[in-house]
């Protein structure tokens, strides 16, 4: 007699018939916590008929500059937008190599491609999830031109190490801080290491204008070059061209971009600002209650936050024991879908897309350690707006999936 191979647990759990979802609406990923204070300021730009680039930019620049201790700080309409214009005010072209990560969003590396260099991937830490120094330092070459580490999931990369290999090779440094509004390394600010450095307000993100972005810069040349990219090149910010001073006259200087921010983003990011702080508190929270109650499951949890560090807390990023869990990552996607638990896969590394493949010949050994991650990582809920009993529901929903049918007590 030939008996079929046992099915997985995955198999065994897709077989059965489901148990009612935990939940009655769909919880959604990354959805903002916008308040009434937000709403006012977008209709009040409304009511004074002032949308495109304008007063309450100026003024949210002001803001994030002094919250992140910087003198100056440049709005643009993206993250992706901010990092294209710091390669290139940093002096980054045709012929050059930037070292970055493969554990992130496509737009780190599609940003140095606008630019006209090559990007170069180091494989990540396992343990921190962020680029390992020790892999840029077998990366670099003649043509490497600057360095771009990503803040991943809020965690601050080791910027010493970081900084010394640039300092040692006369490297610019471009840090992407899309996850790091709050994050600190050794008391100082995430995006005040680098030369240049550039920060998200999608609206997924810690704080939201739901585009949007930042950038800061080292010297004061380098933010005039970004400012005059940012806007096509102009001489002149368009609000200044047609404020109650009088009409200035502009001059074209080179050929830059439309990559400005509107007043009304600035609006919600002027009061997203005012309370990133106690978001973050809260993001905390959810953050050590996941860590708490998933410890029992089989999943490789984030790691402790190093000492001397501030976490953003912008992701909560497990990864799958396929083999003790005997099922996917997939799979453990699908089944808390089917509970009504949005989730999300940060990141499928670039070695893993087909683009990256055929232009750069990319491929799984040269970065095994994301290779790996990218294919067994996700993303949990963990928004400020999360009530204690969402967080029972992410949790139950996970333990359901992954084997533990006893459902959990809520925390209240």
């Amino acid at each position: 007699m030939v008996h079929s191979p046992r099915p997985s647990h995955s198999e065994r759990y897709s077989m059965s018939k489901r148990p009612a979802s935990v939940r009655k609406d769909f919880l959604v990923f990354g959805q903002p916590d916008i308040g009434d204070a937000e709403i006012n300021e977008v209709t009040d730009s409304l009511r004074r008929n002032w949308l495109g680039t304008g007063p309450k930019v100026a003024q949210f620049e002001r803001d994030f500059a002094a919250y992140k201790g910087v003198s100056a700080a440049v709005a643009v309409n993206s993250c992706t937008a901010g990092l294209h214009l710091a390669l290139l005010a940093a002096g980054v072209g045709p012929g050059d190599e930037v070292i970055t990560t493969p554990l992130t969003f496509c737009a780190t590396a599609n940003v140095i491609v606008h630019a006209g260099a090559t990007p170069v991937i180091a494989d990540v830490d396992p343990a921190t999830l962020n680029i390992d120094p020790e892999a840029i330092e077998r990366k670099l070459t003649k043509r490497t031109k600057a360095l771009l580490p990503v803040h991943f999931a809020g965690r601050a990369c080791d910027m010493d190490a970081i900084m010394a290999i640039a300092n040692d090779r006369k490297l610019k440094v471009i840090e992407d801080c899309a996850h790091a509004v709050e994050t600190e390394y050794k008391g100082k600010k995430a995006g005040t290491f680098g030369d240049f450095s550039a920060f998200s307000f999608y609206a997924t993100k810690n704080m939201t204008t739901g585009e949007g972005g930042m950038v800061f810069a080292r010297e004061p040349e380098g933010l005039a070059r970004v400012r005059t990219l940012s806007l096509h090149g102009l001489s002149k910010d368009a609000w200044k061209r047609f404020s109650d001073s009088g009409y200035q006259h502009y001059a074209v200087t080179e050929a830059g971009y439309k990559y400005n921010m509107m007043d009304i983003q600035a609006a919600l990011g002027l009061h997203q600002l005012k309370r990133v702080e106690t978001m973050w508190k809260r993001r905390e929270v959810i953050w050590k209650a996941f860590m708490k109650r998933l410890a029992d499951l089989p999943l490789e949890l984030p790691a402790p936050v190093e000492p001397k560090t501030r976490h953003a807390y912008h992701l909560f990023t497990p990864l799958i024991d396929e083999k003790r869990a005997g099922m996917k990552r997939d799979d453990v996607l699908n089944g808390l879908t089917a509970h009504k638990i949005g989730c999300g896969v940060h990141y499928v590394a670039l070695t893993d897309h087909p683009y990256y493949q055929k232009t750069f010949g990319w491929k799984q050994a040269d970065a095994p350690v994301a290779t790996d991650i990218g294919r067994r990582t996700l993303s949990l809920p963990n928004m400020p707006r999360m009530t204690d009993a969402d967080i029972d529901d992410v949790v139950n929903a996970l333990h359901e999936v992954m084997g533990q049918k006893v459902k959990l007590p809520r925390a209240s």
